[in-house]
């Protein structure tokens, strides 16, 4: 097998802002429909809508936009950055 090629994103994930878990920025009342990213490593997994919420954990479909190409994963909310709350006007990719 040749070497993988590092995947087109549609998003500028390397704009935003690295949060670890547990950071206060991290404490978040997540609900179905927001648009999150991973805080630790936002490209790895991309920007994702909440479709599931149940206590502190939340299902999220982030349809392959991140470099792993993870479609839907369960997390802890606790790791989970609403993107509704930043600035994202650098973030998305002119046309």
């Amino acid at each position: 097998m040749g070497k993988s090629k590092k995947r087109q994103l549609s998003y500028r994930l390397d704009l935003l802002p690295v949060i670890l878990p547990y950071h206060r920025r991290a404490n978040n009342n997540l609900r179905t429909g927001d648009l999150v990213y991973y805080g630790p490593s936002p490209e790895y997994y991309g920007i994702g809508e909440v479709v599931q919420t149940a206590e502190k954990v939340c299902m999220v479909d982030f349809r392959g936009t991140g470099e792993l190409g993870i479609h839907k994963d369960e997390m802890l909310s606790s790791y989970l950055i609403p993107i509704h709350k930043l600035n994202l006007s650098g973030v998305l990719k002119g046309k």
